[in-house]
C-alpha cells in the first residue's frame, strides 16, 4: 500500500501560481511513476501530468503544457506540480496517483493503483 496526501491548493487569481505537493508513505516511493489528475464540477477526471520513477521523464496534457511542471524528490517521497499562468478553467480538485514504473506515460486513471484525497484549486478571473 502507498498512502498519498496532497497539499498546496487554494484560491488564486488568474495569471497566478501555485505549487501542489503530494507526500507518499508506505511502500518504496521510487518504485512508482506518479501522475496528477484533476476533476472539475460536472466533468470527468482528466490527466494533467506524469513523471517517471527517476524523475528524468515527464508527460503533460496539451492544456497545461508550458504552464505546469511536474517534479519529484525521491529522498523526500514527494511529487510536486508547479502551476504557473493559471486560468479559471484550471479550477478543479487535483489528485496525485501512483502507478507501475513502466506506465509513466499513462493518461488512463484506471491504470493508477493508489490515489490521494485531492486538493482544491480555484482560479478566479
Amino acid at each position: 500500500q502507498v498512502q498519498l496526501v496532497e497539499s498546496g491548493g487554494g484560491l488564486v487569481q488568474a495569471g497566478g501560481s501555485l505549487r501542489l505537493s503530494c507526500a507518499a508513505s508506505g511502500r518504496t516511493f521510487s518504485n512508482y511513476a506518479m501522475g496528477w489528475f484533476r476533476q472539475a464540477p460536472g466533468k470527468e477526471r482528466e490527466f494533467v501530468a506524469s513523471i517517471s520513477w527517476s524523475g528524468k521523464s515527464s508527460y503533460y496534457a496539451d492544456s497545461v503544457k508550458d504552464r505546469f511542471t511536474i517534479s519529484r524528490d525521491n529522498a523526500k517521497d514527494t511529487v510536486y506540480l508547479q502551476m504557473n499562468s493559471l486560468k479559471p478553467e484550471d479550477t478543479a480538485v487535483y489528485s496525485c496517483a501512483a502507478t507501475g514504473g513502466v506506465r509513466w506515460r499513462s493518461t488512463d486513471s484506471s491504470e493508477y493503483y493508489y490515489w490521494g484525497q485531492g486538493t482544491q484549486v480555484t482560479v478566479s478571473s
